[in-house]
């Protein structure tokens, strides 16, 4: 024999299941990452003892300033991200919320994921000293660069490479620094022929740039609007398209020129 149930009585027994959905959602891992500032190096300087750039085969110049490359932290991707997590990260100005495979695009094996950052930084680091050196208009058959960035992998400090190299060796061609002796910071993957590219989490690296006292970004002309949206206050945002052009708008800016602007 089946009774009915009164109205509290049922709206108690259906609170049961949403209150478990509700629950399992919080708790739940997502395939997110939550990612914020990382560190930043000087790549005209040491990073961890060890020079970042070493040229043999011609002459290198004393600099002055600092040309700073940028990262981010991510949550890893064996690391179960909640909707909580999710929650949090979208309210803060230095969090970001980022899809797991934005974030990890070679898969969730760790080992998977260190080797394919490594080989991604290698090949950055070989189209960024081909992008310097044609740019110079040298040879890489006379002129050996070394390229030393330790716990940091992927593409994204192609464009600082290669404006350390052009620095180290020809300045800003008129005997001064690329730097005008400020904190430059930046951000940006290239090419051999000097092409600057995307590379995501860029709020997040403007903020680590001023963090470590940087006042002028050069930031990929695609990812003006993201680096404008949270732009630290007294950082100077810089698109660049090419390697020959954020060259041309660091000697402008130290020559007090116009300089573009995001």
């Amino acid at each position: 024999m089946l009774s009915r149930l009164t109205r509290s009585q049922a709206l108690a027994v259906c609170s049961v299941p949403v209150v478990a959905l509700v629950a399992t959602a919080v708790f739940a891992p997502l395939p997110f990452a939550v990612a914020q500032p990382g560190s930043t190096a000087d790549v005209l300087g040491k990073n961890k003892g060890t020079p970042v750039i070493t040229i043999s085969g011609a002459p290198v110049r004393d600099t002055r300033g600092e040309l700073r490359m940028t990262t981010i932290v991510a949550t890893g991707p064996e690391v179960r991200v909640s909707l909580a997590d999710l929650l949090d990260g979208w309210f803060r100005s230095d969090r970001a919320v980022m899809p797991l495979d934005a974030v990890y695009p070679s898969g969730e094996n760790v080992k998977e994921i260190e080797e394919f950052n490594a080989k991604q930084m290698r090949q950055s680091q070989d189209a960024a000293t081909a992008a310097a050196l044609n740019y110079l208009g040298r040879s890489d058959d006379d002129i050996d660069v070394d390229l030393e960035l330790a716990d940091v992998g992927g593409p994204s400090a192609g464009l600082l490479f290669s404006l350390g190299i052009v620095d180290k060796l020809d300045g800003d061609g008129r005997g001064g620094d690329l730097t005008g002796g400020r904190t430059i910071a930046g951000t940006g993957t290239i090419t051999a022929d000097g092409e600057v590219g995307a590379v995501g989490g860029v709020a997040l690296k403007t903020q680590a740039a001023r963090r470590d006292g940087a006042t002028v970004f050069l930031v990929p002309r695609d990812e003006c609007a993201d680096a404008k949206a949270e732009a630290p206050k007294g950082l100077r945002l810089i698109p660049v398209t090419t390697l020959e052009g954020a060259v041309r708008s660091l000697v402008a800016l130290d020559s007090g020129k116009a300089v573009p602007s995001c």
